[in-house]
């Protein structure tokens, strides 16, 4: 699979999909942090740079285009400008790619705020357009923390398929759901990242499986609500956290202005946080590790090491060298909250994954038939 990469961040399809085998042909993007992340990580990958620009593009044989445009305009807290702010604008623009291209699978994203903007018009005109391109497209909001992330964090994704809506519905929904026979509920998988597990065990939402674990123990963030208590934040406290979360002029929200969905771990119990020894434990001090302080009764802003478990990213993805020395907190916080969750992504690929190969399979059968 061909994939091109359109505002591409730094490179959550790029960390999902190239496991599976998936060549990146290029990417976009513009903000030079990420860039830099691109480039660090992936230095066989050209970045075509500004998506308005595509016109100038070299020709590809793309099979997947990915990408999630701003999602600014079409935040609940930002402005709702819609399709009238030049960011949203770039819908549009990915729905041009797309033409151009013709990728035989779509794959989009944005805040669920895209689905209420201008009355629910601006989505609708989006959903308009890929029909009018010939793609048949499903839409559905998955939640982070049911992918195996310690965060709560909600995402529209749009699939499209060239001229087929049920390989795209295949990809978002379960059988059951496609055949009008959705299970009553649905448990949250079990194997989330220990030790946060027994705050992401709710059930009745998001998708019927949990990512992967890391293999790793976390580094858990705890986070108390703007009013001191403990327990199981709601949104708006966890909104009101972030706006506490400030480093080098950037937060952990998801666009790094303090407006956005919170990059906020899911879980509000006692602080205890463990950093690996870089070499050499000391006698009587057991793995290498140290705890660290608890803080009973105040906020504490995020660690980007802490944002990239957040996100689903290895340890240090943003750590790079960056104009000549170690990259600053601040633009990691604000590229990290840009980011899509890299394990919805891949789960995303895996299903389209397994539809290709059902393609393949039964056009095979239809020619063994002939």
């Amino acid at each position: 699979m061909n994939v091109l990469s359109v505002c591409s961040g730094i490179g959550a399809p790029e960390a999902a999909w190239s496991p599976l085998g998936w060549d990146f042909i290029a990417c976009s993007e513009i903000d030079a942090f990420p860039a830099a992340v691109m480039a660090h990580h992936y230095p066989d990958v050209p970045n075509w740079g500004d998506m308005t620009n595509f016109q100038r593009w070299p020709d590809a044989d793309v099979d997947v285009l990915v990408g999630g445009t701003p999602c600014q305009s079409f935040s609940v807290a930002g402005l709702r400008r819609g399709m009238d702010d030049p960011r949203g604008n770039l819908a549009l623009t990915y729905l041009a790619i797309s033409d151009r291209y013709r990728p035989r699978w779509l794959v989009w994203e944005n805040v669920p705020g895209v689905l209420s903007s201008n009355g629910g018009r601006d989505f609708g005109a989006f959903l308009g357009a890929l029909g009018q391109l010939g793609y048949g497209f499903a839409y559905r909001v998955l939640d982070a923390q049911y992918f195996g992330l310690a965060q709560r964090r909600k995402r529209v994704f749009v699939v499209g398929h060239f001229g087929d809506w049920r390989r795209a519905a295949a990809v978002l929904f379960e059988r059951d759901s496609l055949s009008g026979h959705p299970p009553p509920s649905r448990e949250a998988g079990e194997e989330f990242a220990a030790p946060t597990a027994p705050s992401l065990t709710a059930s009745g939402r998001g998708v019927e499986r949990a990512g992967e674990s890391r293999g790793q123990d976390p580094v858990v963030a705890m986070c108390l609500n703007a009013h001191g208590g403990s327990g199981r934040m709601d949104a708006e406290s966890e909104t009101l956290v972030t706006h506490t979360l400030r480093g080098d002029g950037f937060d952990a929200s998801e666009d790094g202005t303090g407006r956005g969905t919170p990059l906020v771990a899911a879980v509000a119990d006692t602080l205890t946080a463990h950093w690996e020894r870089s070499q050499g434990a000391k006698a009587g001090n057991s793995v290498g590790m140290i705890n660290a302080i608890t803080y009973p009764d105040a906020v504490r802003r995020l660690m980007p090491i802490e944002c990239e478990r957040l996100q689903g990213f290895r340890d240090g993805y943003t750590a790079i060298t960056y104009r000549g020395k170690p990259a600053a907190d601040g633009p990691r916080y604000k590229a990290l909250g840009n980011s899509m969750a890299v394990p919805v992504v891949r789960w995303i690929g895996e299903r389209i994954r397994t539809a290709e190969g059902m393609y393949l399979a039964t056009t095979i059968h239809k020619e063994k038939c002939k």
